[in-house]
């Protein structure tokens, strides 16, 4: 059974030309998908509709075995496809890096000790702890990348929807997102435009042109024909 399965995506922004023209995409256990395309192709949008924050004007989605429409129908998906935005400020809204990471568990229904103790795991696991007590909005661009991807992570998605990941690292903390991302058991799928990030992550390409999603041998490792 694929995790995702996007048929014939067709999507555009009121009072601008459709962007996505039949889109397609099949996404399993196990997969790491890249996505890429020029600016402006789609990608983030792609991401956006897979968890019903966007609506497709035609075609079909279909995640963990069930045909998504309505805004309800994604409720379930957004508790099991963790999406990380591309501007991380678009996801950090509380005072402190453990008050955000902890939000996703205390919303699933974990104690306010649970979730804390969720919140010390994940930053130890990733020698990050001393952000644990430091104000979000003074993080640099980079430490707010890993908290935000931390946030996903503590409500333990079945997968990861990364937009842009690599934005604002620098190359320190670049090296700690790969290899953190590398040690991660869930299917992920990766909107990147830096070829060298997808080699390292990905095992699949698709290349978003013209609205739709064609296969590439060139960008990850393991890709296939």
């Amino acid at each position: 059974m694929s995790l995702f399965e996007l048929s014939n995506i067709h999507f555009g922004y009121v009072g601008r030309p459709p962007i996505l023209h039949g889109a397609s995409l099949k996404l399993h256990a196990g997969d790491r998908l890249c996505i890429t395309g020029h600016n402006g192709a789609g990608k983030s949008t792609l991401l956006r509709l897979m968890v019903g924050l966007l609506q497709p004007n035609k075609g079909t989605i279909k995640a963990f075995g069930q045909h998504c429409k309505k805004d309800k129908d994604f409720h379930f998906v957004r508790q099991r496809a963790g999406l990380v935005f591309q501007d991380a400020d678009d996801q950090l809204f509380c005072p402190t890096v453990a008050e955000d990471i902890a939000f996703g568990p205390l919303n699933q229904g974990k104690s306010p000790e649970e979730a804390m103790q969720i919140v010390t795991n994940l930053l130890q696991k990733w020698d990050l702890g001393y952000l644990q007590d430091r104000i979000t909005h003074k993080l640099s661009g980079g430490e707010k990348r890993l908290v935000a991807l931390a946030s996903v992570l503590a409500m333990e998605p079945q997968v990861l929807l990364l937009d842009e990941p690599t934005n604002a690292l620098d190359e320190a903390n670049e090296l700690r997102l790969v290899e953190i991302l590398q040690e991660l058991p869930q299917a992920m799928l990766l909107v990147s435009h830096d070829p060298h990030f997808r080699r390292k992550i990905g095992n699949r390409t698709l290349r978003l042109v013209d609205g739709e999603l064609m296969e590439s041998t060139a960008s990850c490792r393991h890709a296939v024909a």
